[in-house]
């Protein structure tokens, strides 16, 4: 079932910051809480809104969000930190008056109950057009490829994985591939994601109780986790895929 919606900047309107930030979301706990995220996301109405994709039925509610930050580049090469990085680069951007050469996706969400309804590949599409519009050749993703179930597996290995048409085996970066992006590399520590074994227990259920590796649902690898030092953290990897955007 495709949805009927319509695709708006969030900078045009800016009345939809509040159903943007009420809207459900299907992510686990943990994801809440990597304390690079929050520097994004509490910024992104006074300071990159512009590059926020509000996806509205026509009742006017919010079904989908894509948000993407503009940051600067050193280089060619992408950086390991993936997620991490451009969100710093792009707030001290920001904040230094720089001139990005960049940009980045962050996030895309589509409300629990339109998923699977092609939201996802429309806003990623939305995305692409709206850096192409504002001048960027290429819009960088760290993707978080949501079909590995094995935390075991090195991300690698499971990124390169195909089918027999040659499309990815994971469904986020076959949406990508699909659209013409390009997977380029692995960025090994995207997102960091450290916690009190008390804050552990609270995220996912879990005793956190023995040093060593915790395999934790929906996440990529496992969690490391120490008694001694009463800390736990979570270190994940994405994939970097490129878009053209013709711009």
């Amino acid at each position: 079932m495709r949805v009927t919606v319509s695709i708006s900047v969030l900078a045009d309107h800016p009345e939809l910051s509040g159903p943007v930030f009420d809207m459900p979301s299907s992510w686990p706990e943990f994801m809440r809480h990597d304390p690079i995220g929050g520097l994004y996301y509490g910024n992104v109405t006074d300071r990159f809104a512009e590059h926020v994709l509000v996806a509205r039925e026509d009742d006017g509610s919010v079904v989908a969000v894509a948000f993407s930050v503009p940051f600067v580049r050193d280089g060619d090469a992408l950086p390991p930190n993936g997620w991490d990085h451009v969100i710093r680069s792009g707030l001290v951007a920001s904040l230094d008056g720089l001139e990005p050469n960049a940009v980045s996706a962050v996030e895309i969400a589509v409300r629990p109950d339109r998923q699977g309804t092609g939201l996802s590949g429309r806003m990623l599409e939305a995305m692409r057009e709206n850096a192409a519009r504002r001048g960027f050749a290429e819009l960088l993703a760290p993707v978080r490829p949501n079909g590995k179930d094995d935390v075991h597996e090195p991300m690698p290995e499971y990124a390169a994985r195909v089918r027999e048409d040659g499309l990815p085996v994971d469904p986020w970066l076959r949406v990508h591939v699909r659209a013409g992006g390009r997977i380029v590399a692995v960025a090994p520590r995207s997102m960091v994601i450290p916690g009190t074994l008390a804050e552990w227990r609270e995220w996912t259920g879990l005793p956190f109780d023995r040093t060593g590796p915790v395999v934790v649902p929906r996440a990529l690898t496992p969690v490391h986790c120490s008694v001694e030092q009463d800390m736990a953290v979570y270190v994940e990897p994405n994939v970097w895929v490129v878009h053209r955007t013709g711009a």
